[in-house]
């Protein structure tokens, strides 16, 4: 099973790179944050995907996730929800052969930040509990927190900035201690250049200098199954770029 994460920054003005994408690297489940489109807004170019069921959480301008789920994968589409702790459009939930999964977007943090800690503590309870028993799951999304200072290039390190706070590692600690595992760092744990997010300026990303935000983390039942998870910095115009993760 390959599953995707991608923040599109605007499903609108990236429908055609996604369906190129996917009609390329053909991933099983995508799971996609700040679309900024109510299901009303979403291209019709997308609307027609005929190898994949989808579902479209947004409410406008602002936000919003949504799940794509391969019709191989599953033969009827998969019913999705939204946990009690959805703001915003902000989380989507299905099950897949036996998989919980969930495309979530936290809040950047910077408008609400107490908002943000909310969130973070939310999505950890309902993982646990969700992880609980040895449940498979896996949480793919822009946590909008660089984990550790590797996750961000040294020219962007500050040590008191929303993304990379004590209290934010924290919580992201947090939510690993309730059952997950980071599958991207664990299968490469040295690579200080490891990055999901650049700053659309000065050629950031052309140059590599960005932070490390979007994850894939798994449950230990499904993370001892992980055989590969990438970041494909040359797809797509986003200032995101998708992380592949390979499950055996």
């Amino acid at each position: 099973m390959r599953i995707a994460t991608w923040n599109v920054n605007g499903i609108r003005a990236r429908a055609e790179e996604l369906c190129d994408w996917l009609a390329t690297d053909q991933p099983d489940v995508v799971c996609l944050q700040e679309i900024k489109a109510s299901p009303e807004q979403v291209p019709v170019l997308l609307l027609g995907l005929d190898d994949y069921w989808c579902h479209w959480h947004g409410a406008g301008g602002y936000s919003g996730v949504a799940l794509l789920v391969r019709k191989t994968l599953s033969p009827v589409r998969p019913d999705v929800w939204h946990p009690d702790f959805d703001i915003e459009t902000r989380v989507s939930v299905t099950i897949v052969t036996g998989v919980t999964l969930a495309s979530v977007y936290v809040p950047n943090g910077g408008k609400d930040f107490e908002a943000k800690m909310r969130f973070l503590e939310a999505l950890r309870v309902w993982a646990a509990a969700t992880a609980a028993g040895g449940g498979r799951v896996v949480i793919c999304g822009d946590l909008n927190v660089a984990r550790a200072e590797i996750d961000v290039h040294p020219k962007e390190r500050k040590p008191h900035g929303i993304g990379q706070r004590p209290d934010e590692r924290a919580a992201f600690a947090r939510l690993l201690d309730a059952g997950l595992v980071d599958v991207g760092r664990t299968l490469d744990p040295d690579n200080q250049g490891l990055f999901t997010w650049w700053a659309p300026w000065r050629n950031l990303r052309q140059r590599n200098i960005g932070w490390r935000i979007d994850y894939v983390l798994a449950s230990a039942p499904m993370a001892a199954r992980a055989a590969a998870c990438v970041v494909q910095p040359a797809v797509g115009r986003s200032d995101h770029a998708p992380v592949v993760a390979e499950f055996r």
